[in-house]
This record gives structure tokens, sequence and C-alpha cells, in this order.
């Protein structure tokens, strides 16, 4: 089996969209989200993480609110946020108020890739919940049924060689099996240490780009490579 593991921010969707739409629909929805549903258990959870991550005691919603504030005002990607998010955006999602943004060329690169019997994986900094909300309510439609899995940080961090080795694992293949992308160098470098074949893509240049930065390839979109990895 041959893997293709795709980031998301950057990568196949515009980072625009996250920083511009979903973080503020969350941030906008924080307090009322933990004062109307504070004993549901996803809740809950969520808040439990924030207390053991802080050692605070964030006894009442107002306190916890600002506590995931606080988090997103340091862009921290960790998992309790990203849970609370993900609970959010799937309201956002059921309600047609949010459609997730994928580039043209990606979402034809993922069609491509399940048509020719690859496994294709998410690995994201955001949570699983929230990745398959963004397959489901793309403006491609819903992409789930050609993503064979899903993997957050609960994994590991992504410039974490380890992360990918235990990704490889987790699938059951070999880590030169696994072509990951990103647009992140030093997500692309732990992944090559990791024995990953890894691509860094720049959004920046045209689609159909293909050179290297340093020892690692540089494409522009998938355009570049659709038809040629493995």
């Amino acid at each position: 089996m041959r893997v293709i593991l795709l980031d998301i921010e950057g990568t196949i969707g515009d980072i625009a969209f996250v920083r511009d739409i979903l973080f503020p629909f969350s941030r906008a929805r924080l307090a009322t989200t933990l004062s109307d549903r504070w004993d549901d258990t996803e809740i809950a959870e969520a808040v439990a993480g924030a207390r053991e991550a802080t050692g605070l005691a964030l006894e009442t919603p107002a306190a916890a609110a600002a506590q995931f504030r606080a988090w997103m005002d340091e862009d921290k990607k960790i998992t309790p946020l990203k849970a609370l998010q993900g609970v959010i955006w799937r309201e956002g999602y059921a309600s047609g108020e949010l459609k997730a943004h994928l580039y043209p060329d990606a979402i034809d690169a993922i069609r491509a890739w399940a048509k020719r019997g690859l496994s294709v994986y998410i690995y994201s900094s955001g949570s699983i919940e929230a990745q398959k909300l963004y397959a489901a309510h793309s403006v491609a439609g819903d992409l789930r049924p050609l993503i064979s899995g899903y993997f957050d940080t609960t994994t590991g961090a992504k410039g974490d060689p380890d992360s990918y080795e235990k990704i490889a694992a987790a699938i059951g293949v070999s880590a030169s099996q696994i072509a990951f992308f990103s647009d992140a160098p030093a997500e692309t470098d732990a992944a090559r240490s990791a024995g990953v074949i890894a691509y860094r893509v720049d959004r920046t240049k045209p689609v159909s780009f293909r050179g290297e930065a340093g020892t690692t390839p540089l494409i522009g979109g998938f355009s570049a490579v659709v038809d040629s990895i493995f």
C-alpha cells in the first residue's frame, strides 16, 4: 500500500479560511458554548484537558473561556482548544454557515489518487473532529469517502520525526511508502528525517511549479506531481 499524507492549512486549503473565518467564528461563540453546555461530555472533556495543561482550576465557564481565548491569542496548537473549536465548527458546518475551502488542484489530486488506489490520509494540527468536518463540508462537497484516515496532535507534534514513524506504524506501512505534503519546512524536514517522502508546497507559486528548497522538492500545487507520485 502507498500512502498520501496531507496537511490542510496552506497545503490543500487556503490558510486565510482558517485565520479569517474559522478562528473568528469559534472565538465569537466560545463563551456561549461553554456557558450553555458546561455539563455536556465533550465540553467537559475539553475543559478537563485545559485544566491538565495549565494546572488551573477553571471552575467557571468564564474562567475557561478566558483560558481558551488566551491560547487563541498565542496561536497555541493545543489539543483541548482544538477539541472545543471542533465542537463549535461542527455546528457551523451543520447550519451551512461554514463551507471549507479547498484549492481546485487539491480536489483534483485527491480524486485522482483515490481512483488510482492510493490511500489518502490527513495530518493536521486541527483535531480529527475538525478535519472530518472540513472534508465533509468542503466547497467540493463531501470528500470523506476518499479519505482513508486522519491524524492530529494526539499522535505527536508535526515537527517531530517520531510522529511520522507513529503514523507509518498506525497505517501499517514503511515510512518510505508515504508521501507527505506540507507548506511548513519544519514539518517536511521532520518527515524526511523519519524516512518519509516529503514535498513542500508554496502557494505563492503557480500550481504547475516544481523546483527545490534546499534538498526538499518544492511545488506550487499538486498539478506538478499528481500523475507522477509513486
